[in-house]
């Protein structure tokens, strides 16, 4: 079982590129209602993986934190999940 908390990356913005600071994440498209099917990526060895849903590319950054993104606000919170 995971100890750790698996985030959530949004695209809402349409950009093809997104920079996170992990390399294990569930990718959702864009915030519902506009989502795909969450689907849980893990870069392993890599530095950048694509989403095969969305076509995303994210590319890992070891500078960010597990809580910021570049472009910022790709991170989804339980606040979102809420809204």
């Amino acid at each position: 079982m995971a100890n750790h908390v698996v985030p959530h990356l949004a695209n809402d913005l349409g950009v093809e590129k997104i920079k996170i600071g992990v390399k294990e994440f569930k990718c959702m498209g864009a915030r519902s209602p506009y989502d795909h099917p969450h689907v849980f990526l893990d870069m392993g060895g890599d530095t950048q993986i694509l989403c095969p849903y969305c076509s995303t590319l994210y590319i890992y950054d070891p500078y960010l934190t597990e809580n910021k993104s570049e472009p910022q606000g790709c991170i989804v919170t339980e606040l979102d999940e809420l809204v």
